[in-house]
């Protein structure tokens, strides 16, 4: 008795193994509905993200194109503009000047340095944004001491370690340049706070400035030898 039952299990289980394998098979030849054919009249997928059943290799933009179609916008053109601005209020720089922007991000103040003329302009963030910015960590920079006559950053306040941050702008600077940075828009008493965090300059002054449609206050510092 019990051999007939063990008989009958086994057919059984080949039936259902037999019954998989034609359903598996055809799900596999059958084209997802979600797919549209390639040669249909209308091709509305064109208008869409391509699908993960549509095989066809995404167009490849070159870094030049994606950065001249970047450049061109009118929002880059009004942050670069902005940062020109806020650079020639400083006063001190010149075509010769050798400038680090210090997290950079993609390198609006780095173009505004060049368009204003400065011949000798880095720009490094944690990302590299070629050709404006290189990668580099703001708390650790590749640079020899005193590489540079002024170091700027605008995102002190997004600094993991502000102490290690601008201490590294100021090993990176001469004796006699300067340390610029804009922060958000704060009181005397916490632009002197910020000040403080710098071992060998002397707090030059703080204003309320504008920049990039921001109220930030613009804190510059005179590296001493």
């Amino acid at each position: 008795m019990e051999r007939h039952v063990q008989i009958f299990l086994n057919r059984l289980s080949a039936i259902f193994f037999t019954i998989a394998t034609v359903i598996l098979i055809s799900l596999f030849l059958q084209t997802p509905e979600t797919c549209i054919p390639p040669n249909s009249p209308a091709k509305p997928h064109h208008k869409f993200p391509r699908s993960t059943c549509d095989i066809r290799p995404r167009e490849f933009v070159p870094a030049e194109k994606q950065n001249k179609r970047l450049w061109s916008t009118a929002d880059w053109k009004k942050k670069v503009a902005s940062y020109a601005r806020f650079f020639s209020e400083l006063g001190f720089l010149n075509n010769h000047s050798r400038v680090l922007c210090v997290a950079a991000g993609a390198g609006h103040e780095v173009m505004a340095l060049t368009d204003l003329g400065v011949k000798d302009v880095t720009g490094v963030e944690l990302v590299d944004v070629p050709p404006l910015v290189s990668r580099a960590d703001p708390h650790n920079l590749p640079f020899f001491d005193s590489a540079f006559d002024v170091a700027f950053s605008a995102r002190f306040d997004e600094a993991l370690f502000p102490e290690r941050f601008v201490r590294e702008m100021e090993r990176t600077v001469r004796g006699g340049g300067e340390c610029v940075l804009a922060v958000e828009e704060c009181s005397d008493e916490a632009a002197r706070e910020i000040a403080g965090l710098f071992r060998r300059s002397r707090f030059a002054g703080a204003v309320n400035v504008s920049l990039t449609g921001l109220r930030m206050t613009r804190i510059v510092m005179e590296v001493g030898s």
